[in-house]
């Protein structure tokens, strides 16, 4: 068996670098042959994996952040015979790993590695994109596409809390028009969440009925019209949803699409970073990847 390792080298403070002896030397455990590419620019995770699947590697691995995961997902996600994809985590909230059970110490993950075995992982697309664990759409949201990597950086997922509670000072709510499933509702609401996995920005409870492999999209919208409201709502919200109260509504889904009433332009966010602007089709791809990943 083989593995092609794609290491972002900027990524986790630029230490991905020193820890390539580490990950090849774990690899070797599991596969006979291990090849490692060094990523120069965005984009090039996905083209590897692409190149992992044209060559026929039974595996293809990244290391990096949540972005050079995205990449990795998004390269494979298109393809009709994909290899097995795996992940070393070096990234700001790391919220997928934190889902499969893999150690925020990147050393641990490393060395764990030969122990793991596959499982099925869900993955979402909007609209031509890819996405593994959430969208998040609405003023809270657009606050966190603002957020520098010099910030994420130096304080993680707090970056993203400090600069989605600022965003409360505006608290501008919008009209939503939601087809879930071939059910139409409009809704008003400061910030949706569609999650694919139990943890959210590093909160690892938000979801708890959220699954790898459960075929749903997971949407939680707050019910805020006021600033009151929202301080209200986000308590709730960080403690954990599993289902509607007065303050959130907990929706499940597997195809679906979100649009403004008005003409206003949103841009959402995908996975942390910032995607394209409302309106988006949504749906679930079930079991689409092979993941490694341990194994209670």
């Amino acid at each position: 068996m083989n593995v092609l390792l794609a290491i972002n080298p900027s990524a986790g403070g630029e230490q991905a670098k020193e820890y390539q002896d580490l990950a090849e030397e774990s690899l070797k455990k599991r596969f006979d042959e291990v090849t490692t590419v060094l990523t120069e620019g965005e984009g090039d995770a996905t083209r590897l994996a692409k190149k992992a699947a044209e060559e026929n590697y039974d595996a293809f691995f990244v290391m990096g952040g949540d972005g050079t995961v995205n990449e990795g997902i998004s390269g494979l996600a298109e393809l009709e015979e994909r290899p097995a994809f795996g992940f070393f985590p070096l990234g700001t909230v790391n919220d997928l790993a934190r889902a499969l059970g893999i150690s925020m110490d990147p050393k641990e993950a490393i060395r764990q590695v030969e122990n793991y075995q596959t499982r099925k992982l869900d993955i979402g697309k909007i609209n031509q994109s890819y996405f593994m664990n959430v969208v998040a759409i609405g003023a809270i949201p657009e606050t966190l596409n603002e957020t520098s990597i010099e910030d994420k950086t130096k304080f993680g997922k707090l970056a993203y809390v400090w600069n989605g509670l600022k965003s409360f000072m505006g608290n501008q709510s919008y009209d939503f028009r939601l087809v879930l499933d071939g059910e139409e509702q409009t809704i008003h609401s400061s910030t949706v969440i569609i999650g694919l996995t139990n943890s959210i920005g590093g909160f690892e409870t938000l979801l708890p009925h959220a699954e790898i492999n459960d075929g749903l999209c997971h949407l939680i919208y707050l019910k805020d019209g006021s600033k009151l409201e929202t301080l209200q709502a986000v308590p709730e919200l960080l403690k954990g949803v599993e289902k509607e109260s007065d303050h959130l509504n907990y929706l499940t889904f597997k195809k679906g699409t979100i649009e403004l009433m008005s003409g206003e332009s949103l841009q959402v966010n995908v996975d942390g970073d910032p995607g394209d602007e409302l309106p988006i089709d949504i749906r679930i791809l079930s079991g689409h990847l092979d993941v490694y990943c341990p194994i209670d």
